[in-house]
């Protein structure tokens, strides 16, 4: 585990994504760099198809919901 240095500016943001998803700040700052490096592996994926690769390989079941 290492330590990095963020401006304070997006530390809020941070802190405040964090608030709202129902993880710790370390966890948002996480998920935010995990997304990014693979957004910036894969730039043709939307965020929406980048979430599901990370649960398909996770084994999570996904429920989809109907077209209203």
């Amino acid at each position: 585990m290492g330590i990095v240095k963020v401006d304070d500016a997006l530390h809020e943001e941070v802190r405040r994504a964090s608030a709202v998803m129902c993880r710790s700040i370390n966890a948002q700052a996480e998920f935010w760099m995990k997304i990014g490096m693979l957004a910036e592996a894969n730039p043709a994926l939307s965020f929406n198809e980048i979430v599901r690769m990370q649960l398909a390989a996770a084994d999570a079941a996904l429920v989809e919901r109907a077209a209203a």
